[in-house]
């Protein structure tokens, strides 16, 4: 609890979760322990600041009234011992990023361990969740997208090389049913197709000297999760369509082929994001610092 007003930032946790055990979640709490502490600030306010049911929480009007008034004073406090805290000589405390599991991946080794190697006194607190979702109503410092659907009010700092797609099979599938020549082909192959969380099927997206193309691939079998496109790729099942980072190793022990390598141009760049309208931390600062410095 960074700024000791355990009573309140409990309340205001779980108003904005709508949910004890995700509140006590964000602030490293036991449920029993958050829910005790909005029993005893209740109490000394003599109101009910929460409706309470077996199934969901919700404030009450008064509740709601009462996180309206208090939320911009612990906020601004809040800023206040984060800006004090700051003038100490290394960065310290909580850095809470959001990010989807396949950008975490990315920016682990290459940047999050050298940054925490660096920075000793830094707690990291990396949330995946491949739903987009807001920052800052929901607590976090920063997150990690790819640069085309980073909200448009956030500052974003680019990191690592733009990111470029690959279609890959098995030495044994491209052996017994031919190697495609240009996306049109495909409609003859079986794919590993992909299900969005969305629960939309992902079409294969390609482009050439200024034609671009958007396939909906015939297949099989369909799944959401890139190991699982991988395995049934190496198993021969299809032809897959992941990024270089996840089919790099496969490429280079020769368990699967890249075909179609001059339809597939780099796209975007991944993004470390984060609000221009809050006071900026010590901690995001030298992550951000350390992005500039590695390029």
């Amino acid at each position: 609890m960074r700024t000791g007003l355990t009573e309140f930032e409990a309340m205001l946790a779980v108003a904005r979760h709508g949910s004890f055990r995700a509140a006590a979640g964000e602030l490293n709490l036991s449920t029993s322990a958050l829910s005790q502490s909005v029993a005893s600030l209740e109490a000394r306010l003599g109101t009910r600041l929460f409706h309470r049911t077996t199934r969901s929480v919700r404030l009450t009007e008064a509740g709601e009234r009462f996180v309206a008034d208090v939320a911009p004073a612990i906020a601004s406090l809040g800023v206040a011992i984060e800006r004090a805290s700051d003038e100490g000589d290394a960065p310290r405390g909580t850095l809470r990023i959001n990010t989807s599991t396949g950008a975490a991946r990315r920016v682990m080794a290459p940047l999050l361990v050298p940054y925490l190697t660096r920075y000793p006194d830094v707690r990291l607190d990396l949330v995946t969740d491949d739903r987009l979702v807001d920052i800052v109503r929901d607590g976090f410092d920063a997150g990690f997208r790819t640069a085309d659907i980073v909200p448009g009010d956030m500052i974003a700092v680019p990191f690592g090389e733009p990111i470029r797609f690959a279609v890959v099979g098995s030495p044994g599938y491209l052996a017994a049913n031919g190697t495609p020549r240009n996306p049109s082909d495909l409609a003859s192959h079986r794919c590993i197709r992909a299900r969005m969380r969305s629960g939309h099927i992902y079409h294969w997206e390609f482009e050439r000297h200024g034609e671009a193309i958007e396939v909906d691939v015939p297949g099989v079998l369909t799944l959401d999760e890139p190991n699982l496109m991988l395995e049934a790729a190496r198993a021969g099942l299809g032809l897959t369509y992941l990024t270089e980072f996840n089919v790099a190793e496969d490429l280079a022990s020769g368990s699967l082929v890249r075909v179609l390598e001059d339809w597939t141009p780099p796209f975007d760049r991944l993004c470390l994001y984060y609000s221009g309208r809050r006071h900026v931390p010590g901690a995001l600062r030298a992550l951000i610092d350390l992005i500039r410095e590695t390029g």
